[in-house]
């Protein structure tokens, strides 16, 4: 297949790219490279896919040196131009929408850059398949959507009607968005809600990644609400096998759809979200102990109260990821942990990651 991937200097977008172009798929990527976090280390997993240094130039389309079906072209979800541009350049068999402006916190301090990106630029992405009648959408939503809903483990079928930040709030927006789209238009839309994820070439705004930076340099690391948290931490490569399984199927409407015992994870429609995590919650104090053993070094740590914007506890139900696509994560955290330990010493981000991400 010919599949776009969006946010493909991203985290989650290079594992996925990665993978579909290892099992012989042709990969357009697109990114804007912003500057919430070390463009630096999205430029090297771009390298990772053979796409040079002439990635940093606007607009322009690149062929990768290593894998003969993958190309990247630098822009914006919310450059309207540019979308339409390269939907009218190219035809997909599959888009996985996998960028967005990501964060709880920095979506507080810059809620603009939320709008601009994850709504605007997500509705950019549904009126490009919308006129292209792309045969299926996959997209990234968010385990912050389920906010202060206490119901754990938090189920596709439970509402998600109050977040607890912008963030939270744009990427269910997203989810509204698209099922309208897959109502007035049947076109088919999947959309996953990511529980933390975490591993090599992760993210330097995540928390595990601060720890790591800080504990290797003898930093003091802030534990929030005194390590009194709990998160279901996906590992990257279960989170990229779950995502090319789901871009495989094209959903097709329930036929159980009861509008009167309303379904927020199906519709009539051809639409479909699911949860994609562990399935299992870890308090963040044992997560801390484990990271700190598999670095061979011990934390120190100053505790803090809640920070605003955050969440208790997160743990995801993943049955019916499980039950339609035979999915079911299977990397322990302490095996996780000391792959991305492993990574992070030996491939030199430790020492060449500033001090100024978010």
């Amino acid at each position: 297949m010919k599949i776009l991937v969006t946010g493909a200097a991203g985290f989650i977008g290079f594992h996925v790219a990665k993978l579909l172009l290892e099992r012989g798929d042709e990969v357009l990527g697109i990114d804007c490279v912003n500057d919430y976090y070390e463009p630096s280390l999205k430029f090297a997993r771009l390298a990772q896919l053979g796409i040079g240094s002439e990635a940093a130039e606007l607009g322009r389309e690149v062929r990768s040196s290593s894998f003969p079906g993958f190309s990247f072209r630098r822009i914006a979800l919310e450059d309207r131009g540019a979308m339409e541009r390269l939907f009218a350049d190219h035809s997909f068999d599959r888009v996985c929408s996998l960028a967005a402006q990501a964060g709880v916190r920095y979506s507080i301090e810059n809620p603009r850059a939320y709008i601009e990106s994850n709504v605007v630029g997500f509705l950019n992405v549904l009126e490009c398949c919308r006129t292209a009648r792309t045969p299926s959408l996959v997209y990234a939503s968010s385990s912050s959507v389920y906010g202060l809903n206490a119901n754990r483990p938090f189920s596709v079928r439970d509402g998600a009607d109050h977040p607890a930040s912008l963030y939270a709030a744009t990427k269910r927006a997203d989810e509204l968005m698209a099922h309208a789209y897959s109502h007035l238009y049947a076109l088919p839309t999947t959309g996953l809600r990511f529980f933390t994820v975490y591993g090599p070439w992760g993210r330097p705004d995540m928390a595990y990644f601060k720890f790591a930076r800080a504990i290797v340099r003898g930093e003091t690391i802030d534990v929030y609400n005194n390590g009194d948290h709990y998160r279901d931490f996906t590992y990257i490569d279960d989170i990229a096998e779950g995502v090319v399984r789901v871009i495989d199927r094209i959903p097709i409407g329930n036929p159980e759809f009861d509008p009167m015992k309303s379904d927020p994870g199906s519709s009539k429609a051809p639409f479909r979200i699911y949860n994609i995590g562990n399935n299992t919650s870890v308090r963040l104090s044992d997560f801390i102990a484990t990271l700190e053993r598999a670095l061979g070094r011990e934390a120190k740590k100053r505790y803090l109260p809640m920070q605003d914007g955050d969440v208790y506890a997160t743990e995801a139900d993943v049955t019916d990821l499980e039950r339609d696509f035979n999915w079911r994560p299977s990397t322990k955290v302490e095996e996780g942990l000391a792959r991305f330990a492993e990574w992070f010493e030996s491939s030199g981000w430790k020492d060449r990651m500033s001090d100024n991400a978010q």
